[in-house]
């Protein structure tokens, strides 16, 4: 099956700049855009070419990709020097000409998920506190886990108003320990000289297109740790300090079943990394346009996997060890009703000669009839029924790759009662193969070519000094349980969610003359509003002639959710507390012409057609005096406005 090729880095690196991105023109927005300043133009650029259909897909050859993610990395530090100054600029409350010279010096960490992030492994001196301001891209309140890499177990942390938080400790794992010091070494050029201890975690909750801020001190005394090693003693180990539970098996480590207390639905769910064999078939070799496994089952990677139980106030975590090469971690958090697995794959083992395309299984009990569903370009969710197609009788000659789809969202199953979804955090490949039955295709490494252009083998390596090795790949999945019907609300939010988590800035500063001299927590809207949850705003930029691009999606397609699959309005004047908007011009979905003018030519006749039996329902025009913007579900509107 043609799928084009994996590169699951590069497809991470452009999926998170993308989020990245859109937050960095909203901070450029609200700060006011400076004209001789650095600005977001070069990380745009490097996104849009990195779009071409032989960059993003990767089947571009090795050289051209490390291209492309050079550009990407020269545009990301660019926006980041957006991104610190405009933070600085609003925290200090100002704006415009006055922000010239921002008096605080903010830094980020790009490698955080690797753990390494200098400010916050720094010692915090006498006197002085880490400063970590969070901001909120969505359009509405954001609550989560902020999670940093510290040398010390003994902190206190507050947040803007002075109240000390609950914290959570971690201590680092040696499979991250190792991945740090190899690609620090690789991207960066040095090794780290200190590895941090611990994850410090604590719960942020940040407002709409606003900023919260969190101090971080050493604490007096000696802090009592609230997290705790866990020996499993029964045969079935229970995890998760919310409504969500799962149960893994002490005998053999893997997972069992998932239940919500809340929603009551409970279902036995199983999870396995597996690969496929690649096919070297000299007619069609599987490669970086063709997803073509040899015939006969995925070998399984482990049926015994050792594992490490964490809990904690405020997240429970399982550590499995699948093989020297697979590592994974599952976090169930006290506040919210999925699980977070974060997975490390590499380098995949080449020494038998053969190519691996690795997956993850879920395997629940459920009655699903060869139907799922996966998203189309994060959009609608479409309906695909195994070994069948709509449109033509399918022979069936590949049973893997022929019903392997495309996610950039996710996937989801049902059966009579419940909903079981997998949202992902970057593009990829996912399937049905069996019944109650979902895999999502996380690594690859291939040592023949597929005969199809790029003529080379999709075998990608890291090189830190002297030593290669095959690309390790760390990332998450996002595992939900539902009563049937009810799972579009956590895939639509939670989707959004994971595109744009926290922005994530650190300083080191007197937390008292802080509080004294800089806005703690604000917020860009109404203190009183927020777009309503079924609306996303996905443009927010400030133009070259000083007018500003706004873009709002609708999230629900009809008829997905009682309550949120309806027309939707969102108000203008209280998206921009403060400012005072005079010209509000809807635009084509490109900005390259007004909507009025392209309706106008787009009303022609065809021989023998009746025109449409039904007009789509869309939201009205917007009126001049109360500026609300409808959409009905699945629209996409834009505007240009004038303040």
């Amino acid at each position: 099956m043609l799928v084009q090729s994996f590169r699951p880095a590069l497809k991470r690196y452009v999926r998170t700049l993308s989020g990245y991105y859109l937050a960095a023109r909203q901070l450029e927005f609200l700060a006011g855009k400076s004209l001789l300043g650095p600005t977001t133009y070069a990380l745009g650029d490097a996104l849009g070419i990195v779009q071409h259909h032989d960059a993003i897909t990767g089947t571009a050859k090795q050289h051209t990709t490390n291209d492309y993610a050079k550009r990407l990395a020269i545009g990301a530090y660019e926006a980041e020097a957006v991104v610190n100054s405009a933070l600085s600029c609003l925290a200090n409350n100002q704006s415009g000409d006055q922000c010239s010279k921002p008096a605080s010096t903010f830094s980020q960490c790009p490698l955080l998920n690797i753990s390494y992030c200098p400010p916050t492994e720094e010692a915090i001196s006498e006197g002085k506190n880490l400063v970590i301001v969070a901001y909120n891209s969505l359009g509405w309140n954001s609550t989560d886990i902020i999670r940093i890499p510290v040398n010390d177990s003994n902190f206190v942390v507050q947040d803007s108003s002075g109240n000390t938080i609950d914290a959570q400790y971690i201590p680092l794992d040696n499979v991250t320990r190792n991945l740090r010091n190899f690609y620090t070494q690789a991207y960066l050029g040095q090794s780290s000289k200190q590895v941090p201890q611990y994850w410090l975690l604590f719960q942020a909750s940040v407002p709409p297109l606003g900023w919260n801020t969190y101090f971080i001190s050493k604490a007096a005394g000696t802090v009592k740790r609230r997290n705790k090693f866990f020996s499993p003693q029964n045969d079935t180990i229970e995890i998760g300090p919310g409504n969500l539970k799962m149960y893994f098996s002490s005998a053999t480590g893997q997972l069992k079943q998932m239940y919500n207390s809340r929603t009551g639905v409970n279902i036995p769910v199983q999870q396995s990394f597996l690969w496929y064999s690649s096919s070297t078939d000299a007619q069609q070799a599987s490669g970086a346009y063709i997803f073509r496994p040899n015939q006969g089952p995925p070998t399984i990677v482990s049926r015994s996997v050792p594992l490490k139980v964490f809990r904690g106030s405020l997240v429970d975590e399982v550590h499995q060890q699948f093989s020297p090469w697979i590592y994974q971690i599952t976090r169930l958090y006290k506040n919210k009703e999925h699980a977070e697995v974060e997975y490390t794959i590499g380098p995949i083992p080449t020494e038998d000669g053969v190519g691996k395309e690795i997956i993850s299984r879920m395997t629940a009990n459920m009655v699903t009839q060869k139907v799922f569903y996966t998203d189309s370009n994060g959009r609608e969710f479409l309906k695909r029924v195994r070994d069948y197609r709509a449109d033509w009788n399918l022979s069936v000659t590949q049973p893997v790759a022929g019903n392997y789809y495309p996610l950039n969202l996710g996937i989801f199953t049902t059966d009579k009662n419940s909903e079981f979804s997998v949202l992902i955090d970057r593009a990829t490949g996912g399937a049905s193969i069996e019944d109650g039955e979902l895999e999502i295709m996380l690594h690859r490494r291939i040592l023949v070519d597929d005969g199809r252009g790029v003529e080379e083998a999709l075998d990608e390596t890291v090189c830190a000094g002297d030593t290669c090795e095959g690309l390790t790949v760390r990332g998450n999945y996002y595992l939900s349980i539902d009563k049937l019907g009810a799972g579009a609300r956590w895939r639509r939010t939670t989707g959004q969610e994971v595109y744009s988590p926290l922005l994530l800035a650190f300083a080191h500063e007197n937390s008292e003359n802080w509080k004294a001299t800089h806005l703690t927590k604000a917020t860009a809207m109404d203190p009183n509003y927020s777009l309503p949850l079924n609306v996303a705003l996905i443009t927010l930029q400030e133009l070259d002639d000083g007018s500003v691009l706004v873009r709002l999606a609708h999230l629900y397609e009809a008829g997905e959710d009682p309550e949120y699959s309806t027309l939707a309005k969102v108000e203008l004047k209280k998206m921009f507390n403060g400012k005072s908007i005079k010209e509000v011009k809807e635009m084509s979905l490109s900005t390259n012409q007004e909507k009025s003018e392209m309706t106008k030519k787009m009303s022609w006749k065809v021989e023998g057609d009746n025109g449409p039996t039904q007009i789509p329902f869309r939201g009205g025009p917007v009126d001049n005096s109360t500026l609300v913007v409808e959409l009905s579900p699945m629209e996409i509107r834009t505007f240009l406005l004038k303040f």
